[in-house]
């Protein structure tokens, strides 16, 4: 765990320095608005289309790992809706429960992918980078039709087809796919400036989500915080460990499939949760709460699924 742990500390000191960094004034407070639309629309695409065109998948059980993410996240996406009856007598009102539900199954991906890079190398990027393609769409799906179903809004297969037909970590990661699958290169010079980009994207993204981090609300958690926060980091580890080893999934796809279960909530969320309805309030205290807890949950989380791993 030592070795886990050591490995996972500069992750944690890049995003502690983006909470300073955000309260200081070395940076103008406009600035950050405009690197997280960068991060977002071009850095964090760039590396998942220059990880999954150029990553060798040979030997990797990629059909079961699909369906072992799909089939764990909406595992995990039921359980949530039939817990909604219970926590509505408990006075948690529908905004609430979306944001329950938006931070118990979403996960931040700028950790999984640096984490992953520095534990498992190479490997581990391309693996990390090719589960997060195929849980995308369906957590999307599941959480913008949460949103719909219990805040109102625009509902209808259109306006979900546009929410992930715009999503540019999306659709860079399917022309990366599609690019791999028919073995077509990419002319070497665009590889190269595309891999620059991507070089950059993990440091800002850590530093960023620093910078997104609510302080004061991890000094006070609610009741409702801390669930949230124990459906992700302990709840889904288990649902999606637990799936991907009866589907026969051993090895460093099975490490990194615990990974993304265990890292905390993305950050960028929160605006999808003020602009639909949700508890926006709620949301970013738990992710900042479930950032901090995090430290020392995934090498737990990973600790043990080394030994179930190695099974």
């Amino acid at each position: 765990m030592t070795i886990i742990f050591e490995s996972i500390l500069p992750i944690f000191l890049l995003v502690s320095l983006g909470v300073w960094l955000k309260r200081s004034s070395l940076v103008d407070l406009s600035l950050w608005e405009g690197l997280e639309q960068l991060g977002y629309y071009v850095l964090f695409p760039a590396l998942l289309f220059s990880t999954l065109a150029t990553a060798d998948f040979a030997g990797t059980k990629t059909d079961a790992t699909a369906l072992a993410t799909i089939g764990s996240i909406t595992l995990m996406s039921g359980a949530l809706l039939l817990l909604w009856p219970l926590l509505r007598t408990r006075h948690v009102s529908s905004a609430a429960f979306t944001s329950i539900f938006q931070t118990a199954t979403r996960w931040n991906g700028f950790m999984a992918l640096a984490i992953a890079q520095k534990l498992y190398g190479p490997l581990g990027l391309s693996l990390t980078a090719l589960v997060m393609t195929l849980v995308i769409i369906p957590i999307n799906l599941y959480n913008v039709g949460v949103l719909i179903a219990f805040n109102g809004g625009p509902k209808g297969l259109r306006f979900f087809a546009f929410k992930i037909a715009t999503n540019p970590l999306i659709v860079a990661s399917v022309i990366g796919i599609v690019l791999n699958f028919f073995q077509v290169p990419v002319y070497g010079p665009v590889l190269t400036a595309v891999e620059m980009l991507a070089s950059a994207s993990l440091s800002l993204g850590l530093v960023m989500v620093g910078a997104g981090l609510k302080v004061s609300d991890a000094l006070r958690p609610s009741l409702v915080a801390l669930l949230a926060v124990s459906l992700k980091l302990i709840v889904m580890p288990v649902f999606m460990v637990g799936t991907a080893y009866f589907m026969g999934i051993r090895g460093d796809a099975l490490l990194i499939i615990a990974l993304g279960a265990s890292v905390p909530t993305a950050m960028n969320c929160y605006l999808l949760a003020k602009q639909m309805g949700g508890d926006a309030p709620l949301y970013a205290a738990v992710a900042t709460v479930q950032t901090v807890v995090s430290f020392f949950t995934i090498p737990l989380v990973l600790t043990v699924t080394g030994y179930i791993a190695a099974g």
